[in-house]
């Protein structure tokens, strides 16, 4: 139970992972080979906060500083 626990990522490092990719791509590397969940968790994180970064930049850019 307690390695069920630890194989999890924590919603910190969650959020922060969504918000700075390589952060994410970090801790899957870091993780991947003792703590699998974690790591895959980490690299979903970073892969779905790629697009949202450039639809954000995108809205930004077009919308708000014409």
């Amino acid at each position: 139970m307690k390695d069920m626990q630890k194989d999890e990522l924590s919603r910190f490092w969650f959020m922060v992972s969504n918000a700075i990719p390589p952060v994410g791509v970090f801790l899957y590397f870091k993780h991947r080979k003792n703590h699998p969940k974690k790591a895959n968790r980490a690299l979903t994180s970073a892969m779905i906060g790629v697009p949202m970064a450039l639809v954000m930049s995108y809205i930004i850019n077009t919308h708000l500083l014409k």
